[in-house]
């Protein structure tokens, strides 16, 4: 009987254990989880502080005509047509260089993403892998793929 009772004693310590080792690490989980939420929040706040501190500089610099408005779409929109423009009036530039303002938001992402300031020297716009399609590779993608054997199989 007293090994039963023995048994039955180690078997409850050890729930009692597992039990406790569980809730310990469920306080030491949820304890890490806010100390990160709470270091990703500082980090976002002091994002959004450098970016409208950036944003406040380029407003300075830019004309008041070229100001930018406050909905994103709109402020997209309005650098599409300040670059249409300026590619209108010097069509002798070259296509690859980009537009002094395109530069200027280039470097100011670089540098709030960074934290230092960064200078853009050069850019140029790549042309995307689907846009260049070589007829030889289609014609070889081509062939290769006509040459699989696709009998089915019942």
């Amino acid at each position: 009987m007293t090994f039963t009772a023995d048994l039955l004693i180690a078997l409850v310590s050890i729930g009692v254990g597992c039990v406790l080792t569980y809730v310990s690490m469920q306080r030491a989980v949820r304890r890490s989880v806010s100390a990160l939420q709470l270091a990703t929040e500082q980090r976002l706040n002091a994002l959004t502080d450098a970016l409208h501190t950036l944003e406040m500089r380029a407003e300075l610099r830019m004309p008041a005509a070229a100001l930018p408005v406050p909905s994103t779409s709109a402020a997209l929109a309005k650098i599409e047509e300040m670059v249409a423009a300026k590619t209108a009036i010097l069509p002798e530039q070259k296509q690859e260089e980009l537009m002094p303002e395109i530069l200027v938001v280039l470097a100011a992402a670089v540098t709030a993403f960074l934290g230092k300031k960064v200078r853009v020297r050069s850019a140029k716009m790549l042309q995307s892998p689907y846009e260049i399609v070589n007829p030889w590779s289609q014609q070889g993608r081509v062939f290769v793929q006509a040459s699989h054997n696709l009998r089915s199989r019942g």
